[in-house]
């Protein structure tokens, strides 16, 4: 990869996803409310919707997390509190595999609910089949590069990931140089990482921001009564 393609890449292109991500979620909230949602189907083939909905919002959650504080952690503060590179990028290894797996089985279980029955797929757009499909190719190169990191057990890699990303979140210059040298697989998972950020307003991925996790901690119950009707 040539260094403007590689700048253009991971030095430019971070800025344009994240430009759209932000400003494309509010116009949209803004203008069109009401396709704010996750437009579920969740009266058809209702046991296989649960069994997959819930692996794969469980491990995509704890992949998020893991992705966000591992890549904008300060590495001095690992130093700081005696976790080793290597420590670091086994407890990556071991807690994002497990945590991929489960995505993956939901993944693949949400999307042959999806495609193989009729009914559901008549009422599904392209964005919702192409969204589910760049999210399962986006896991198998997180999945394969598993692989790559165990050949790279000194953090070398890792490293270099997180001086990227958090040069980006801070427009700090010079961010491209640090993955210039990193595996392909690793190049690919960020592109189509960044891409997903691209389309996120365009797609049904938006209901993410209305995640209620003021749920979990309300003080009272919902009080629920029954009206009578009175027969005419």
């Amino acid at each position: 990869m040539s260094q403007a393609v590689n700048s253009a890449l991971f030095g430019i292109y971070p800025y344009i996803c994240l430009s759209v991500f932000l400003i494309g979620s509010l116009i949209r909230f803004d203008r069109e409310q009401y396709t704010w949602r996750s437009q579920s189907s969740q009266l058809l083939r209702r046991r296989q919707l649960v069994w997959g909905s819930n692996l794969f919002h469980a491990g995509i959650l704890v992949i998020l997390f893991g992705h966000t504080g591992g890549l904008l952690t300060p590495v001095a503060v690992f130093d700081t509190l005696g976790i080793s590179h290597e420590a670091k990028q086994l407890t990556a290894i071991v807690v994002g595999g497990v945590a991929g797996i489960m995505c993956l089985a939901g993944l693949l279980l949400l999307l042959h609910r999806r495609l193989s029955d009729p009914r559901i797929r008549r009422n599904s757009s392209l964005a919702d089949i192409m969204v589910l499909l760049l999210l399962l190719i986006q896991l198998l190169l997180g999945l394969g590069s598993i692989f790559v990191s165990l050949n790279h057990l000194d953090g070398g890699e890792m490293i270099a990931l997180m001086n990227w990303a958090q040069h980006i979140v801070t427009f700090r210059p010079g961010a491209a140089d640090f993955v210039a040298g990193v595996s392909p697989i690793f190049k690919i998972h960020l592109v189509l990482g960044m891409t997903l950020f691209l389309i996120f307003p365009f797609t049904r991925l938006v209901h993410i921001w209305s995640a209620p996790i003021w749920y979990l901690g309300r003080r009272g119950y919902q009080i629920v009564r029954t009206k009578n009707l009175r027969k005419i």
